[in-house]
């Protein structure tokens, strides 16, 4: 799986937390979730702990799965 790049978040003084994906935003997370996740990022790799939280990433095989003969529906 190639690694994402882009993210990015930061931290307010209310306890959220914003995530953004190229200088956009991706999701804001409050309380607990919000807890949680910077527990993961100071753990893990950040880039693969945003992605996966944002739900902004991708497998690499959708193009392959795609093209599948299964897939194809009416294409042949």
């Amino acid at each position: 799986m190639p690694r994402p790049q882009g993210f990015g978040y930061a931290r307010h003084a209310d306890g959220t937390v914003e995530i953004a994906h190229r200088g956009r935003a991706a999701g804001t997370l409050r309380g607990g979730r919000a807890e949680k996740f910077l527990a993961e990022t100071a753990a893990g790799d950040p880039q693969l702990v945003m992605a996966r939280w944002t739900g902004a990433y991708r497998h690499g095989n959708e193009r392959t799965a795609r093209d599948h003969p299964r897939n194809r529906g009416g294409r042949r």
